[in-house]
């Protein structure tokens, strides 16, 4: 049918229709042509928006002036009520008395005893965090139910068995205590968000007064629309008519609405104070203060559209209209809360056990760093899922329709599918990494070694990239995105950048040989590339080393032709040791051995020893001394102190038994002329140094040391020298 109607909108279509009924009615078209079939004409993007959009304008346009008929027909509505039916009510009135008294004392009764069992949970929940403060909400939450089933239970029963027949109950009691359960139990969810009379319980950070306020408010609101609608409005229809039935809910539903728009301009000015006092980051000036002090405008207006649905529509419809309502901000609320309660999250952090987070030094930091992200993108998905439940409450979209849809079942099942890789991908890598941290751990187990420590960090930064990778693919071919020509074009491009890359490819295979020779490990000393110094990062491209001036050099392996490391197994100090060509050598050895043996006794590094010295002999005649060679074996990283430590020992024993240690000397040669005589030399003492020099001969302390100075003399003085 909508077809048809489509083709008679469009000019085209409707032409080409006619023409073709006109072709069926000729009997002479009839029998020498076949079947005429309406030939579609393509629609264009812009067409078709087009025709959305007049079709949107003109619905639109109905149903405002439908809607515009029924609101001036709203009078008449009202006049089926005149004031002699007044006393229909008072006379229902009349015979629930018993009954309404009886139910509210049974009721009064047990709230006043359960009130007390609430103040303690209050106290008890004052010094528990927001989950725990939630449970004891809704366990107190429970109580209330139960005050509210044994109320009318008790109400139910006293009216079978004392008022009218013995076992028998009226309609219009039955319609009370139905209504009183309704009723209050929607009050009961009203109590569970703002707790009136207990503070600690309450849900929304609203003070004592604010909350018993709003409370009386929107009792009062439920109590018009709850027992208006279950007990007056029947009592009517049934003792009156339907038009008046009608017209009362009408009356009932102005006066709620009159009440919440008279609590939306008292409290206006307290309202917009806590909307700006508890909106966290919420910008003092500008468009969101003004939002918010003019808060009051949008509240009187969807107040207003209420009255004008009731008066244009008096058949029932605010309750429904207050039910998709009550959705929507429900759902806002629990969004904002979830939202809230997940930015606190964030703020405040992960703490995790001192115990475990000895065990697993980095576990809290990761998970500082990436929970919050993807708390982050929740919040986000929790705005667009509110967003879209109001829309499809009020109509607008169609959100359970999409989701039964093809494409909604897909996009659906694809997004959980990918989140569900992503949250395994995580906790795989998280379990991992945390695996690493305490198997690398000394203060936990066993002492892990330097190659163990070095494998296990290739090993997780290996596992990272093939995790990243095989998400990736999971996620993408999860959406619907081949992904084989994805890995053959990886194996192209991995192919191209082989040959464009051979130097990153020469480092790569380099430092797999030699992670299996076992040549590095983080912390060694080693020497690469003409550079000495301490591993500090190793990975399979490159070595990063920090010598000793605490620069830090990163050493490709592809230039990597030898590897000396001095931390394996074990290492030696090697001492060479020049003495003065006067001493006695077997004296100066051993000195040498007696030093070895004080350091051997010092408990700070007896330990590192691992051997007697072993003595070498006369490594060398220098210029100026005689050089002694021996070596002491050591823990390997450990020769460099040993060193120093023997050195500075040995120059205590060499001092305390007079042997020198020169520095260097120097013998001047004049060289002999061809009669085998050697040229003169030509010296002068000034007078001031000449009287200094027998002093300092002497060894006097205070007298000064000064060079000769040598001066041009005449051959007189020449020939007296000789």
């Amino acid at each position: 049918m909508q077809q048809f109607i489509d083709v008679l909108r469009d000019d085209q279509k409707r032409q080409v229709l006619i023409e073709s009924l006109e072709a069926a009615t000729s009997g002479d078209t009839a029998k020498d042509a076949g079947p005429t079939k309406i030939e579609e004409v393509p629609l264009t993007f812009g067409r078709k928006i087009a025709d959305y959009t007049q079709q949107a304008s003109e619905t639109a346009l109905a149903q405002a002036h439908s809607f515009w008929q029924h609101l001036k027909g709203a009078p008449a509505a009202l006049s089926a009520l005149d004031s002699d039916q007044i006393g229909v009510i008072l006379d229902a009135l009349k015979d629930l008395a018993l009954v309404i008294i009886t139910t509210y004392a049974i009721f009064i009764a047990l709230r006043t005893l359960a009130k007390r069992i609430y103040q303690s949970i209050g106290r008890v929940a004052s010094s528990y965090d927001a989950l725990k403060t939630l449970a004891l909400a809704l366990g107190s939450t429970v109580i209330d139910i139960g005050v509210v089933i044994l109320a009318w239970a008790g109400g139910y029963l006293i009216t079978l068995l004392f008022f009218g027949e013995f076992g028998s109950i009226g309609i219009r009691q039955t319609l009370y205590l139905n209504a009183f359960l309704i009723v209050e139990l929607i009050k009961v969810a009203l109590r569970f968000v703002l707790s009136p009379t207990t503070g600690d319980l309450r849900l929304i950070p609203v003070g004592d007064a604010a909350a018993r306020t709003m409370t009386r408010g929107f009792t009062a609101i439920i109590s018009i629309l709850g027992y208006g609608q279950l007990l007056v409005v029947p009592i009517f229809n049934q003792n009156v008519s339907f038009a008046a039935g009608r017209a009362v809910s009408v009356l009932l539903a102005l006066a709620a609405i009159s009440v919440a728009a008279t609590m939306t301009l008292r409290f206006r000015r307290e309202v917009t104070a806590w909307l700006i006092e508890k909106s966290e980051g919420m910008v003092r000036s500008g468009f969101l203060r003004a939002l918010a002090r003019r808060w009051h405008w949008g509240a009187l207006a969807y107040l207003a559209f209420l009255a004008a649905i009731v008066l244009a529509q008096p058949g029932g419809v605010l309750i429904p209209v207050l039910y998709a309502s009550f959705q929507v901000l429900a759902g806002f609320i629990v969004g904002f809360a979830l939202s809230g309660w997940i930015a606190g999250t964030v703020s405040r952090g992960i703490e995790l056990p001192q115990s475990l987070n000895e065990r697993l030094p980095l576990l809290e930091r990761r998970l500082n760093t990436f929970i919050p992200q993807a708390l982050t993108v929740l919040r986000f998905m929790i705005l667009i899922g509110v967003t879209v439940f109001a829309l499809h409450t009020i109509g607008l979209i169609d959100a359970t329709g999409w989701l039964q849809s093809q494409i909604g079942v897909r996009a659906t099942s694809a997004l959980v599918t990918v989140a569900m890789i992503l949250i395994v991908a995580f906790a795989v890598w998280l379990a991992l990494s945390s695996w690493v941290d305490y198997r690398t751990n000394p203060e936990f187990g066993t002492v892990p070694s330097a190659r163990e420590q070095t494998l296990l960090t290739l090993l997780k930064n290996a596992a990272t990239i093939a995790i990243i990778v095989m998400t990736l693919m999971f996620a993408l071919s999860e959406i619907g995105i081949n992904i084989a020509p994805l890995i053959a074009s990886a194996g192209v491009l991995g192919l191209a950048i082989g040959f464009g890359a051979q130097k990153l490819v020469q480092d790569i295979i380099t430092g797999v040989f030699i992670q299996l020779d076992n040549a590095i490990n983080v912390g060694d000393v080693i020497t690469v590339g003409g550079m000495t110094g301490t591993v500090e990062k190793l990975s399979v491209r490159a070595v990063g080393l920090r010598d000793v001036h605490g620069s830090y050099h990163i050493i490709p392996f592809s230039s990597v032709d030898m590897v000396t490391n001095f931390m394996r197994d074990y290492a030696y100090h090697v001492c060479d040791m020049g003495v003065a060509y006067r001493e006695d050598h077997d004296e100066a050895r051993q000195a040498m051995f007696d030093a070895f043996e004080i350091l051997r006794d010092d408990r700070e590094y007896s330990h590192e020893v691992l051997g007697d010295m072993e003595w070498f002999g006369v490594q060398a005649l220098g210029d100026s001394a005689v050089v002694l060679r021996s070596r002491i074996k050591t823990r390997p990283g450990k020769q460099w102190a040993i060193g120093r430590a023997y050195n500075g020992i040995l120059k205590k024993v060499f001092d305390e038994r007079g042997i020198e240690i020169p520095f260097p000397h120097q013998t001047i040669y004049f060289g002999e002329d061809k009669k085998g005589k050697a040229p003169p030399a030509h010296i002068r003492f000034s007078e001031e140094n000449a009287e200094a020099r027998l002093p300092e001969k002497e060894g006097s302390a205070s007298g000064t040391i000064k060079e000769p100075r040598v001066e041009d003399a005449s051959p007189a003085e020449e020939d007296a020298h000789q």
